[in-house]
């Protein structure tokens, strides 16, 4: 019998450090929906906000600032959302840029 000296080379993930640096595709974004109820109803729905945040406190505000009622609803997939009255759209994303919450690039608005 020979004996051969084989190294068996280690497993390589090319994308490893990728993952490590929050490379691409782990952006998180704020989902501002608007959602047709009967007739002229609709409501717009805020999604994909830091867990961290009051959203009690924002709500508080987006309510007083636009003359319309609200809520925090938790979802089991998708957490706390903040549903508004009417089609507060561009309300909020602009509310959020100017309060700091998020920045600009990170509001994506869905709807007709």
């Amino acid at each position: 019998m020979v004996d051969l000296d084989i190294q068996i080379p280690a497993t390589f993930d090319p994308f490893a450090e990728a993952g490590e640096l929050g490379g691409t595709g782990t952006k998180e974004y704020v989902h501002i929906r608007i959602q047709q109820r009967n007739g002229k109803k609709s409501l717009t729905t805020v999604q994909g906000l830091r867990h961290d945040l009051s959203y009690e406190k924002i709500l508080k505000s987006l309510k007083k600032d636009f003359c319309c009622n609200g809520n925090v609803v938790k979802d089991k997939e998708l957490g706390k959302i903040i549903q508004l009255q009417g089609d507060q759209r561009k309300n909020v994303s602009q509310f959020l840029v100017n309060a700091g919450i998020v920045k600009k690039d990170q509001i994506k608005i869905h709807g007709f």
